[in-house]
């Protein structure tokens, strides 16, 4: 499976402070030199012509080099020398077999003194009142996705049946059946069983925003257990000479793979962009409470490209441009020895090296031979010279995802139908309920640490030195500079693993009511859905309420603008739009991570009580407890 996470070594607490403390500023880099401009003699037409013929063959060869026969117009993928191709084969992860590399590494016409930013003259620049659009427009706006991706006008060789299969809610959506390749929408009113919607209740105001996102859409993964689009594309590859594809697959004869490696698309930097511009309209009003303490927001993010270029696009919606002065970005290490509440699993033993973490690939595997055995059959009919096995079905479909949300369509979304669709969204909701959620033996030990700063910011208390047992971040996490916990807005950037183990660790129990999730059929009334859950920029708002009818504050959460039942955690009511009082939740969260242990559930040896398949099950994230097989 393509899925987020890193790896582990033991934590070392001196050069994690010696990293994550601010360092002097480095010199800035010589500003580009003006180029000189001299005086030559005359050469004669002959001269002219043969260095013109020579630049022509020099540059086809350079260009032949680069990116082989594609470049002239040869674009299925051959056998002849291709440094991309090479470097894919030597290395099935190493990128693409097309590349287009951009920017240029030493452009001959930089020279920023020429082009100032700021040139003065700006004109009048008042501003206006912040936007409250949560608690003043008359009905909540809904995000439908993805404007500037395009769907298949056919779906399996048929036109789409617009009066049957339709999603609850509204006509049957290609891109709401990708798990957490799905561009993230808004989720229907009663999704997760609550007849209610995100806007202020009645009676209430807003206090406060505790805000926690996704990246946005982003190329494959450097690594695929199962499903990997680049392993795909070096297979195709390898065998290039002997197949040929017709009918709905006769695009594969000129197809190259396009796709690059984790960093976001195009279309994921707008995700955020739009993201930061949402919010804004809905909770600018909370900033007025920074200019009343003279402070400024502190958001939160991970070093990984996509996840700052994420947090940055989202602050330019937000802020607008320039933002350097409205707020400051924590940017938390993800690598190896590094506690980080939004990359657990680094310091997470079990989350990364043992496989009770990807009990998720079985189920799929599984899964797959289960919904593909026809469609396999179908498309092999298609394509001659090479055989097509289970796993390239299903990459297909994952091909699908990946290639529209990075260059915007994709031939592959044509080759199935609708079932299928939902069969291989069933198939990424089984990877993450087993390798990231409620069926996880370390989802709830990876989401304490997050959940533990939540309570501090909560309850405007710092850590204690001896609380600091599971991932959080003591060199950050007790500096009230670089982790606030008085302000009204706070905005955390991090992956999809880690958002599902974040609910699950909340005990956000009406989302796993019918699990364990089977390897063998769709359950009916299925509550636990990726899609909805965690894909591409999900976010989760953790609205801070203060009611006239109700005695004390409230805090409701809500998931892609569905808000969620808090029924799970003790003590929180069925109150109609999911709010339960601060301090009863808070209450419930600390009893909850008292029972959890880092040192068991991260390190503990219980490999041979969990295995893999249906022999041991969790419906709550947690592992098995010493001595017990359930």
């Amino acid at each position: 499976m393509d899925v987020e996470r890193g790896s582990y070594v033991a934590d070392d607490a001196g050069a994690e402070h010696e990293a994550l403390l601010p360092s002097p500023d480095k010199p800035e880099a010589s500003s580009t030199k003006s180029p000189t401009f001299c005086f030559q003699t005359k050469f004669t037409l002959a001269h002219l012509s043969s260095a013109f013929l020579a630049g022509i063959i020099g540059c086809a060869i350079a260009q032949y080099a680069f990116c082989g026969p594609s470049c002239f117009g040869v674009s299925r993928p051959s056998s002849s020398s291709n440094s991309a191709v090479d470097a894919l084969l030597a290395d099935p992860n190493a990128g693409s077999t097309e590349i287009h590399a951009f920017p240029p590494p030493s452009p001959t016409n930089l020279d920023p003194s020429l082009f100032p930013t700021n040139v003065g003259y700006a004109g009048g620049t008042p501003t206006g009142a912040e936007p409250a659009l949560i608690a003043t427009a008359p009905e909540y706006p809904i995000h439908t996705g993805a404007a500037q991706l395009v769907k298949p006008s056919s779906l399996g060789g048929a036109k789409k049946d617009k009066h049957k299969g339709k999603d609850k809610g509204g006509e049957w959506d290609l891109f709401k059946h990708w798990g957490n390749l799905s561009p993230w929408y808004s989720n229907e009113r009663g999704a997760f069983g609550l007849d209610s919607d995100p806007e202020t209740p009645d009676t209430c105001t807003i206090t406060g925003l505790h805000f926690l996102h996704r990246h946005g859409a982003r190329y494959p993964t450097a690594w695929a257990s199962f499903g990997g689009p680049a392993d795909f594309a070096t297979r195709l590859h390898k065998a290039a000479e002997n197949w040929t594809a017709t009918g709905d697959l006769a695009f594969m004869n000129q197809w190259t793979y396009k796709l690059g490696e984790e960093v976001l698309t195009p279309f994921g930097r707008q995700q955020l962009f739009d993201l930061g511009i949402s919010m804004r309209l809905k909770y600018g009003f909370l900033l007025k409470n920074f200019t009343e303490t003279n402070t400024i927001p502190v958001f939160r993010t991970e070093s990984q490209d996509r996840m700052l270029h994420s947090a940055l696009n989202f602050a330019i919606g937000f802020f607008g441009y320039p933002f350097q002065d409205q707020y400051q970005q924590s940017i938390t290490i993800e690598a190896d020895g590094f506690n980080n509440t939004l990359a657990p699993y680094d310091t997470c033993y079990n989350a990364r090296y043992r496989p009770i973490s990807n009990r998720g690939d079985w189920y799929v595997k599984k899964w797959a031979e289960t919904y593909l055995v026809d469609t396999r059959k179908r498309l092999q009919a298609s394509l001659q010279g090479y055989e097509l096995s289970i796993e390239d079905t299903y990459t297909m479909q994952m091909m699908c995802a990946y290639e529209t949300v990075a260059i915007g369509y994709s031939k592959f979304c044509e080759l199935f139908t609708q079932e299928e669709w939902e069969g291989f969204d069933y198939a990424l909701d089984l990877a993450f309920w087993y390798n990231s959620a409620f069926g996880s033996p370390v989802a709830r030990i990876q989401g304490a640490g997050w959940v533990q700063e939540l309570l501090a910011r909560l309850e405007h208390k710092p850590i204690e030195p001896h609380q600091h047992r599971f991932s959080t971040n003591s060199t950050l996490d007790d500096n009230p500079i670089t982790f606030p916990l008085n302000q009204s807005l706070y905005v955390d950037a991090t992956h999809e693993v880690v958002v599902l183990n974040i609910i699950t660790a909340l005990n956000l129990t009406t989302l796993a009511a019918n699990g364990p999730l089977p390897y063998d059929h769709i359950p009916k009334n299925q509550s636990f859905k990726v899609s909805r859950l965690a894909p591409f920029a999900t976010n989760i708002q953790f609205q801070l309420l203060e009611c006239s009818t109700l005695p004390s504050p409230q805090i409701r959460i809500i998931i892609n603008d569905a808000p969620v039942p808090l029924t799970g955690i003790r003590g929180c009511p069925e109150q109609k739009d999911g709010m339960c009082a601060v301090e009863t939740f808070v209450e419930a969260q600390q009893e909850l991570l008292d029972k959890t242990s880092w040192e068991w559930d991260c390190d503990g040896d219980y490999e041979d009580m969990v295995g893999q398949g249906p022999e041991w099950e969790t419906v709550t994230g947690d592992a098995p407890r010493p001595g017990r097989r359930n």
